[in-house]
Order: structure tokens, then C-alpha cells, then sequence
């Protein structure tokens, strides 16, 4: 994966260690979280909702996830990290299977509320630790593939609750996905935290960071804008997560077992080779320009926002498939890039708090609303007519990439190792 001499083989190993542990784990998380979108179907039927009723059971878990990240990421910055996110993964596993018991929609919105707080837990802390572990010039790729549990779990969600979900009932579905994370709480607890800033005569718990620290985040433009292009693009990709399935379903007339393979299927190879090549590639530009990484996210954006709009407009099938294929894999080579972004324009010692405001931010105007304002025009112009919106907001996000290169090099300055 990553090439060292001899003599810094032994802390290589334990850190490819902590990247494959988290990895696992992040899997789970997006496993956990996008099976209730291979189940809507199932559970429409079940429980007689409406469109607007189903996309808010995505909306209240992200509303959850986003309010509880600046709280955990206050935390983050001065207790054990590993702690808290081995705490996050056993109790939003808990609340995975806790979905399987339910037996009315108050029930299920308030098991799927709960899931939001355990990974709030997890996903605050986990780049901030990477971070440390890894030299900043190997960020990117790092970043990449600990992020290739956003498609590789997708898919695992999609294949998992659409097979179970068909064969078995959606309450199954969640009860089995629930178990793994119980497994791994452990090894994750006793995983060795990293030093902070990667200097390895440092104590592992550092003080924190001071107010001052979090006022220049605030007035940092460079972490404004990302912040503001993350939102917008979590605000299509979100939507279309939890829609496309459904979409399939409605519109090409699949079942939930085969929709849900086929989507699967497409969004692990584009996810995979997306979000590899954008790792790749942006850390080769970043050592020509410190503009790099936004330049490849910007311009995969910009390509996939027109293929997104014949994936969804196109009659045919075949068709259809193809162009989610290609728009993923364009819309997917921003992964590791933005989110390398926020550790180029921030202190090590507030990493964890810099990514649990990103982590509201993007939330709050991304896919907390985007399932159920989607699900409300759906009521009312229709699925096709409302997932429509999706490829505007890929174009701000885009624009914003691009906007954000006026400050990157100014910025980065600030950056600690």
C-alpha cells in the first residue's frame, strides 16, 4: 500500500493496522446506514407511508448525526479518541438491530434517530486519527481508502437489505446488519491512539484547542468554501442514495432484490475506482500546486453532474445503468481530495472539532434535507421530476471547488504537521 525503509517498518505495520481496523469499521457504518434505503419499498408498504414520511426517516438520523458531531468533536480534541469511537460503533449497532423490533413508524424514526449519535461518535475521530498516523504527503491516498467504505459499504447495504429484506422481511434485515459492529467494538477500543500532529514525542491526549483556534476556523475561507462545496454535493449524493433504489424499482419496474443488486454492483466498481483515482491523482497535482485537490474534485464534479441527468432521464435501462456508472466514478474522485482539504487548513490539535463542524455544516444544508424535500416534490411532480434537483446541486458544489482555489494557498499556511 505504502512503501518505508526498514528501520520504520514496525510503526508502518501498526498503522496500515489502524487504517484496515477502520476501515472495517466504516464499512459497517455505511452498511448500517443505507440499508434502510434498500428496505423503503418494503417498509412504504408495510407501514402505509407517504413519500415525505419515508425520506424522513434519512433526515431525522442525519439531523441527529450533524447536531451530536460538535459536542463528540469538543470531546475528540481532549479525551481518547478510540474510546469514543468504539463507544459510537457498539451503540449505534445497538440501534441498528433495536430498528429490527419495531412495529410502528414512531418506533422505527426513533431506532433510526439513535444510529446518528454512534456515528456521529465514530465519524468525527476517525480522520482526525488517519491523519496522525500517516505522513501528510500520503493523506489523500489514506483518506481514499478509508473512504472506500462510503461506495463498498453502500453497496453491501444495498445488496444486503434488498436480499434479506426480500426474502425475509425489512426486520431482518436490520437485526443482521446490527451484529458485526458489536464484534469489532473491542479491537477498536484497544486500538493505540495516535500522537497528535504525528510527532511521536508527544503525549497521545493533547489539551485541545483554544477558543481563538475555533474563530479562525470560522474565518477561514478555504474551509468555508469546502465546507460549502461538501454540502451541496452531500445534498445531490444524499438524495440520490436514498432515492436511486426506490427509483429503479418505481421507474424500471425491478423488485427490491434485483434494483438493489444492480445499484449495488454499479456503486462499488465506480465508488472503488472513483475514489482511488481521485486519491491518486490528488496527491499528485497537490505537489505541483497546492490547488491539486480541489481541481480534480472540481472537475470530476462538473463532468458528472451532465451524466447524472441522462442516468436520470434516459428510458432505457441499460442505459440507465451505464450513466450511474460513470457519473459515480467522476463524482466520486472528490473523496479523499475535500476531505483532505479541511487537515491542509487546520491545526493537529483541532482536527477532531474541524471535522465535526464540517460534518454539521455539510449535514445540515446537504442530506438532512435532501431525502425528504425529494420525497415531498416526489408526492407531488413525481420521482424522475424531483431527483432532477440532484445535478443543480452537483454544479454548486463544483463552482464552489473552483472558488475555493482563490484562498487554498494562503490558508495552508496555517496548517500544523
Amino acid at each position: 500500500m505504502l512503501t518505508t525503509t526498514s528501520k520504520e517498518t514496525k510503526p508502518l505495520r501498526y498503522s496500515t493496522y489502524a487504517l484496515w481496523l477502520l476501515l472495517a469499521v466504516n464499512l459497517i457504518n455505511y452498511i448500517d446506514r443505507q440499508v434502510l434505503y434498500a428496505v423503503f419499498p418494503l417498509i412504504k408498504a408495510d407501514l402505509q407511508l407517504s413519500d415525505t414520511a419515508l425520506g424522513f426517516l434519512g433526515s431525522a438520523f442525519i439531523i441527529c448525526y450533524m447536531v451530536s458531531a460538535p459536542l463528540i468533536g469538543w470531546l475528540g480534541d481532549r479525551l481518547s479518541r478510540v474510546r469514543l469511537a468504539s463507544l459510537g460503533l457498539a451503540f449505534w449497532s445497538l440501534a441498528t438491530a433495536g430498528a429490527g423490533f419495531a412495529s410502528s413508524y414512531q418506533a422505527l424514526l426513533a431506532a433510526r434517530t439513535a444510529v446518528g449519535i454512534g456515528e456521529a461518535s465514530f465519524g468525527t475521530v476517525a480522520p482526525s486519527l488517519l491523519s496522525d498516523y500517516f505522513p501528510k504527503e500520503h493523506r489523500a491516498r489514506v483518506l481514499s481508502y478509508f473512504y472506500l467504505a462510503i461506495p463498498v459499504g453502500s453497496a453491501f447495504g444495498y445488496l444486503l437489505g434488498g436480499i434479506i429484506g426480500q426474502a425475509v422481511g425489512w426486520h431482518s434485515a436490520f437485526l443482521l446488519v446490527g451484529i458485526p459492529g458489536l464484534i469489532l467494538a473491542l479491537p477498536l477500543g484497544w486500538l493505540r491512539e495516535s500522537p497528535r500532529g504525528g510527532n511521536q514525542e508527544t503525549r497521545a491526549i493533547c489539551p485541545g484547542a483554544k477558543r481563538r483556534d475555533y474563530i479562525a476556523l470560522l474565518t477561514n475561507l478555504s474551509f468555508i468554501t469546502n465546507t460549502g462545496a461538501m454540502a451541496a454535493m452531500t445534498f445531490a449524493l444524499g438524495g440520490l442514495a436514498q432515492w436511486v433504489p426506490t427509483f429503479l424499482y418505481r421507474l424500471h419496474n425491478l423488485d427490491v432484490a434485483r434494483g438493489n443488486a444492480l445499484f449495488g454492483a454499479v456503486t462499488v466498481l465506480a465508488g472503488i475506482t472513483g475514489t482511488l483515482t481521485g486519491g491518486w491523482l490528488g496527491d499528485r497535482l497537490q505537489q505541483k500546486s497546492r490547488k491539486g485537490y480541489l481541481i480534480v474534485s472540481g472537475w470530476g464534479l462538473l463532468i458528472g453532474a451532465p451524466i447524472t441527468v441522462f442516468a436520470l432521464l434516459v428510458p432505457s435501462l441499460p442505459a440507465c445503468i451505464t450513466g450511474i456508472l460513470f457519473a459515480e466514478f467522476f463524482l466520486f474522485l472528490n473523496t479523499g481530495p475535500l476531505n483532505t482539504i479541511i487537515l491542509c487548513v487546520t491545526r493537529s490539535s483541532m482536527r477532531v472539532m474541524a471535522f465535526a463542524v464540517n460534518i454539521f455544516f455539510i449535514h445540515a444544508l446537504g442530506d438532512a434535507l435532501s431525502p425528504t424535500v425529494l420525497g415531498w416534490l416526489s408526492d407531488r411532480w413525481g420521482l424522475r421530476t424531483a431527483l432532477l434537483i440532484a445535478p443543480l446541486a452537483i454544479l454548486i458544489a463544483a463552482a464552489l471547488c473552483f472558488l475555493c482555489t482563490r484562498f487554498i494557498e494562503r490558508d495552508s499556511e496555517v496548517e500544523a504537521p
